[in-house]
């Protein structure tokens, strides 16, 4: 018998025969299956049907569609969920020309969209997936007051259009160092990021009401930024702020009160010295990368602030963020296994990259957990998840295979 790493499919079928491919009916077998639902099931059997999960339950409960497809793998889990990256925008080969994450002519360009940047055919796309990452929150980086638009993908199709799931979820700030300028442009200092922000949602809130004049010749005429900034006042979409300082912080959840708009918090590596204030104010928390280098505004971040938000009933999600050095993401997956060693469990880990991830998205009727109605979102392992010996063996995106081998270079593949 072969291995359980390449005895996923059983039968007479070759897994190519199938990659890439719709199928009316697949069944995937597992010795574990962690659903997000309720507790894990031993022997478990999920049916796939149309791209969407038809059964789930024990080999005795659920029985095998005649003529079905069937899949091994030793844990199975959903569908990984980046709740906050760049890829596709922060291209592989780490040149000009595919780094399209940031944009620094202007400090506030709320205007500019993920879906006009994203490239669906970028390696590292397939490469995160090749984890299990079957969903990512991707779009602007930190870096300017306001970066731009963020965007929910799968991570398969030929276009973006193939893969969206929310063309647009959420528009992203930072309040951190990183957003200062040096010498005389602006924003220098704190006051001035503030009073910059008060000022575009002071000049959105009166774009709204001349917008909404019935005299055509005294109403506003569209600007997609103002369009844009007022989005996030209707609650339309949240407005995610990248902060790491507890001043930083509390500065965002004052500007979310002032204006009333959704915020998610994003970093907030000192966030441990406002839990009872961001649980009060009922605000998720999309952690640092575990990983992420503890200096500057970073310095005070630790490995259990996941665990401490989720102890006190903080929705937490895990990212990859985004990253400078090649290869320009990280994988949840392993940032997740990282704060499950430092106080999260493993239980508690999984949550970050699934179904708590997909609520803080506002995903959770699609992606998320293991149940039926669901799109068929799934990853197999041959092992446990977060140990590093694990591989994943496949995935599935809307019921369609993908195999989980590593990523080749095109010199490799020759």
């Amino acid at each position: 018998m072969k291995p359980a790493s390449v005895r996923i499919l059983v039968g007479v079928f070759a897994v190519h025969a199938f990659a890439c491919t719709a199928v009316a009916q697949v069944v995937i077998r597992a010795k574990t299956i962690h659903t997000m639902e309720s507790d894990s099931i031993t022997d478990g059997i999920v049916v796939i049907r149309d791209g969407k999960i038809a059964a789930v339950g024990t080999a005795g409960s659920v029985s095998i569609p005649d003529g079905a497809k069937v899949y091994e793998a030793e844990v199975v889990t959903p569908g990984l969920i980046d709740t906050h990256a760049t890829v596709g925008l922060t291209g592989i080969l780490n040149q000009k020309q595919d780094q399209d994450q940031l944009e620094h002519s202007s400090p506030i360009q709320p205007e500019l969209r993920a879906i006009d940047a994203y490239n669906a055919h970028d390696p590292l796309v397939a490469w995160v997936r090749q984890f299990g990452v079957t969903t990512v929150h991707t779009g602007h980086a930190p870096g300017e007051l306001i970066s731009g638009q963020t965007m929910i993908v799968k991570t398969r199709g030929n276009t973006v259009e193939d893969a969206l799931v929310r063309e647009k979820a959420a528009i992203v700030a930072t309040l951190s160092s990183s957003a200062r300028k040096k010498g005389d442009k602006s924003p220098g200092t704190r006051g001035k990021m503030m009073s910059m922000l008060r000022e575009a949602f002071v000049d959105a809130q009166n774009y709204l009401k001349k917008r909404n004049l019935d005299d055509d010749e005294k109403k506003a005429s569209i600007d997609l930024k103002k369009e844009a900034l007022a989005s996030i006042l209707n609650k339309e979409v949240p407005l995610i702020i990248t902060a790491h300082r507890a001043n930083d912080i509390a500065n965002a959840m004052r500007l979310a009160k002032e204006f009333d708009f959704r915020l998610i918090l994003d970093g907030a590596a000192e966030c441990h010295l406002l839990i009872d204030e961001i649980k009060s104010a009922g605000i998720p928390v999309i952690i640092h990368p575990t990983t992420a280098r503890f200096s500057r505004d970073l310095e005070n971040a630790s490995f259990e602030t996941a665990a401490k938000l989720r102890e006190v009933g903080i929705l937490v999600g895990m990212q990859s963020s985004y990253e400078s050095y090649v290869p320009k993401t990280r994988v949840v997956l392993f940032e997740a296994a990282w704060a499950a060693a430092n106080g999260l469990g493993f239980d508690g880990a999984l949550r970050t990259v699934t179904i708590d991830a997909a609520k803080i998205l506002g995903i959770e009727d699609r992606v998320g957990s293991i149940a039926v109605g669901k799109d068929a979102d799934l990853a197999m392992y041959d092992g446990d998840p977060f140990e590093y010996t694990t591989h994943c063996v496949g995935v599935f995106i809307d019921g369609e295979f993908e195999s989980g081998e590593t990523y080749k270079s095109p010199k490799e593949k020759k």
